[in-house]
């Protein structure tokens, strides 16, 4: 069985030589087609050996010595008077290594390319160098580019906020189709006009692509990705309920003070307002609070200071076994002393110290049932889905919606729109009721949500398209999830036809 792959010679015979199996073969005695003129023959004129590699057997190198020979062209007149017969399937010309070794081979390097691919080869007794690892994933040929009836095109980083490239797939399977050199509209200009025929192009927000897409392939329908508006919407929401802290946190933690950073942030927007007020500019205010002049500009933009509130982050400890018991009995007995409990809980096998049990009393996590609420979760809660919400945070975030108008209109046009993201007929219509709905509220804090609106208006014509119809780009982010993986592999060593390669052959 190890020697299976040679089964198209006839094997005289296999040696062991320690750190190599070494085998003897000759090809059968079979009549073998000329390669010019096509006759069949069997007539000799000689013998040659070829030495191949095969794949490895009990970690030791498979080396099969091969006699082939050289057969007369029968043909008078024949270019090819005399030749070397060939083994087909089990070594091309000129190679010397059998193909099943070869595939595999290829396929470490695909994955890993050059100097990882020959560090794992060289594991699995199989040696090759870096450069030869390179010239066999080279060699490997691209599928041939074909032009789907959906294209996926977004873009990913080659150095990170500097140089960018476009990747180009097949939206309904994720098969790669190209990768180009920049994310230019100019370039995908080029690439869509000499190859049309797609019907649908998906993408993100990009404008540069969407006008690139509209002077290439002007009958070609562009469809918004449903999860970039999500995305989109996410962040707006989280805003607005950072925006609107100050109401809906005292109302939950009304316990819980806003603390030194609140305060200090209510102090410095008030300062930096005054100065406003007097005429002082930007720049004049920045140098004379010593701060940076973003900052300024942010405490500016801000109407009323936040109080965003942050839940503490404890680490597990040794005591969190023993929360119970200690709640019951603090709850029976306010007046405890600490030693009593801690002579309890180490008889319950409590192995830490007391001053672990007095920090961890006066964190009050012994008795905290209520979590804090941060922005974050409260923007989660109103961006699940309600049948995913356990029970109590679906009575949290009951709570929250109705501590202002804003919130509570927040929260409904929020549950409208996700709805909107269900492929279904008539979402466009459902759309401008929703922009319309959002224009006409009257109420003073959704200013980022007035502005989501507003950007949906400028790119109208791919949302409507994108909203009833299961295209989307996620094949396509999933795409450029591998190519991370291909590029940090790489570490900037290789150049970008080695990486489209790469990226092609996946």
């Amino acid at each position: 069985m190890a020697i299976s792959g040679l089964s198209a010679l006839v094997v005289e015979g296999v040696t062991d030589e320690g750190e190599v199996i070494r085998v003897s073969a000759r090809t059968r005695d079979d009549p073998v087609p000329c390669p010019a003129c096509g006759t069949r023959t069997a007539r000799m004129h000689g013998f040659h050996g070829r030495v191949i590699a095969d794949v490895p057997v009990d970690g030791r190198r498979v080396v099969a010595s091969v006699r082939v020979r050289r057969l007369v062209c029968p043909v008078l007149g024949c270019p090819r008077q005399t030749f070397r017969e060939q083994v087909p399937g089990v070594v091309e010309r000129y190679q010397r290594r059998t193909n099943r070794l070869a595939s595999q081979l290829g396929s470490v390097v695909k994955e890993l390319a050059g100097r990882a691919g020959a560090r794992l080869c060289c594991v699995v007794a199989c040696a090759i160098s870096r450069s030869t690892a390179l010239r066999m994933l080279t060699r490997q040929e691209v599928p041939p580019l074909r032009v789907p009836r959906v294209l996926g095109v977004d873009d990913f980083a080659l150095k990170r906020r500097h140089r960018y490239a476009t990747i180009i797939i097949d939206a309904e399977t994720g098969e790669r189709i190209d990768v180009l050199p920049d994310r230019t509209a100019q370039t995908l200009i080029t690439w869509l006009r000499e190859h049309p025929g797609a019907e649908y192009v998906c993408r993100d927000g990009s404008a540069s692509y969407g006008e690139a897409i509209r002077q290439a392939l002007p009958e070609a329908v562009q469809v918004s990705d449903r999860w970039h508006l999500w995305s989109n919407l996410c962040g707006k929401v989280l805003a607005e309920v950072r925006s609107r802290a100050a109401c809906w946190a005292t109302a939950v933690n009304p316990a819980r003070p806003g603390g030194v950073r609140e305060q200090t942030t209510r102090e410095r927007r008030q300062q930096v307002h005054n100065l406003l007020d007097k005429g002082v500019g930007l720049l004049e205010c920045a140098r004379r609070l010593d701060a940076a002049l973003n900052t300024v500009k942010r405490y500016a933009r801000m109407k009323e200071p936040t109080g965003d509130r942050r839940a503490p982050r404890y680490k597990p400890t040794l005591v969190d076994p023993y929360r119970d018991h200690l709640r019951r009995h603090r709850s029976e007995d306010p007046a405890v002393p600490v030693t009593h409990l801690l002579r309890e809980i180490k008889e319950l096998g409590y192995t830490g110290s007391a001053n672990l049990l007095v920090r961890y009393i006066t964190q009050g996590r012994a008795k905290g049932d209520k979590q804090v609420t941060t922005p974050q979760r409260f923007a989660r809660l109103l961006l699940t889905r309600p049948e995913n919400l356990r029970d109590k945070d679906a009575a949290l975030l009951r709570e929250l919606t109705q501590t202002c108008p804003e919130t509570t209109e927040l929260a409904h046009l929020t549950g409208e729109f996700a709805q909107l993201l269900t492929p279904a007929q008539g979402s466009d219509a459902k759309l401008t009721h929703w922009i319309t709905t959002v224009r006409a509220t009257h109420l003073p804090h959704l200013p980022r949500l007035h502005s989501f609106a507003n950007g949906l208006e400028l790119d109208r014509a791919p949302v409507d398209a994108g909203l009833p119809r299961p295209y989307h780009n996620g094949r396509t982010e999933g795409v450029n999830t591998q190519t991370k993986r291909i590029t940090r592999q790489m570490h900037g060593r290789a150049g970008f036809p080695l990486l489209r390669h790469r990226i092609l052959l996946q």
